[in-house]
């Protein structure tokens, strides 16, 4: 029998995901020695997918291909952040190939590549950048009909209404943090683009620089509005089965 789809936030902006068959998907996985991820978290036994939004350090882990390796887990990625890794020696038929508009299915579940508005870079060795891309964000619709929008690193755009009306997403990971990404007011005005009634905010209350709350989300919401705001801690889980 299916069990519910839920999200389990890891820390700062890395999510466990699981489907209704079973299957694991880490998104945005920063593991290695990042202190917003409970010890006991920081090495997943099962992998089945890694979605990367981007590849700045707090979302994207150096030792992923190890992680890869280990699990058999496919990967997909900004086409810059797959070139890194096959250089990085991981198999190109891990990987994924998709780009910003396209669809593909895998693992009995509907996944799209969004827009995203952030500019990333992949960090290398002695202090260097490379492969400069812009962040993706995902829609993914799974066999329970639950419709999943993590919006990744962004700022506000428009074409969110777009998505609402090709894909009606049920719940958004939508961050909050402002400065580098949204802050709570355009977030607010974002769940009303989207049409969503659950957003699970992200990419705040860690660093310092990061000064969005969950509460002045709320503050933002419309009552009238009717979205619930799930402000997970490091470790909790989410059962999006059923949220309407």
């Amino acid at each position: 029998m299916p069990s519910p789809t839920q999200i389990q936030l890891l820390g700062h902006s890395t999510f466990r995901i699981t489907t209704p068959e079973g299957h694991v998907l880490l998104l945005d996985p920063w593991l290695t020695g990042n202190p917003f991820v409970p010890e006991e978290l920081r090495n997943p036994e099962q992998a089945d997918l890694v979605l990367i939004t981007h590849g700045h350090d707090d979302h994207f882990d150096a030792e992923l291909p190890a992680l890869l390796a280990r699990t058999g887990a496919k990967v997909v990625a900004p086409a810059p952040v797959r070139f890194y890794l096959t250089e990085r020696s991981v198999p190109p038929e891990q990987c994924e190939a998709m780009n910003v508009g396209g669809s593909i299915n895998l693992l009995d579940l509907r996944l799209t590549m969004t827009v995203a508005h952030h500019a990333a870079h992949v960090d290398l060795p002695g202090g260097r950048t490379g492969f400069r891309h812009e962040a993706v964000g995902y829609v993914l619709r799974f066999s329970d009909n639950t419709v999943l929008y993590a919006a990744g690193d962004t700022g506000l755009f428009g074409d969110m209404r777009l998505l609402a009306d090709l894909y009606q997403p049920t719940v958004a990971i939508l961050p909050i943090g402002d400065r580098y990404t949204m802050g709570p007011r355009e977030a607010a005005y974002a769940a009303g683009l989207l049409g969503v009634h659950h957003v699970v905010p992200f990419h705040y209350g860690t660093f310092a620089s990061l000064v969005g709350t969950p509460e002045q989300l709320r503050a933002h919401l419309s009552p009238a509005a009717g979205v619930t705001v799930h402000p997970l801690q490091a470790g909790e889980t989410l059962e999006l089965t059923g949220l309407r």
